[in-house]
């Protein structure tokens, strides 16, 4: 199966999670298409100054692979700014967030995996 861009799924939310500002979630992938392994692969964009708020996950995990801009992230409670090329993993019962806090676009892989 081959999806062109424009017939991708673009969601935009405001203040995702308690957080600041707008979350633009493009999704690569619909739920159904996961083979239930998980319910999110899509390339999040934050404008700057914006943020997802502070969530604990529970039967699933995320990881974020930072594609463009500054993020400043909340990793169960430690803080820490990641750049392109980092990674930020989140497993079952831990909690995060995330923060633009560059002058341009926070770009970044979403992916959410179910722990079976």
């Amino acid at each position: 199966m081959i999806k062109r861009k424009n017939e991708l799924k673009v969601v935009t939310q405001k203040e995702f999670l308690g957080g600041k500002g707008t979350l633009q979630l493009t999704h690569f992938l619909e739920r159904e298409d996961a083979y239930d392994s998980g319910r999110l692969f899509a390339l999040s964009v934050l404008t700057p100054g914006s943020s997802i708020g502070y969530h604990t996950h529970t039967g699933d995990g995320e990881t974020y692979f930072i594609l463009k801009g500054r993020a400043l992230v909340n990793d169960d409670g430690e803080e820490a700014v990641l750049e392109a090329g980092d990674v930020l993993i989140t497993k079952n019962g831990s909690s995060h967030s995330i923060e633009n806090i560059g002058d341009t676009d926070l770009e970044y892989i979403a992916l959410i995996l179910f722990d079976k």
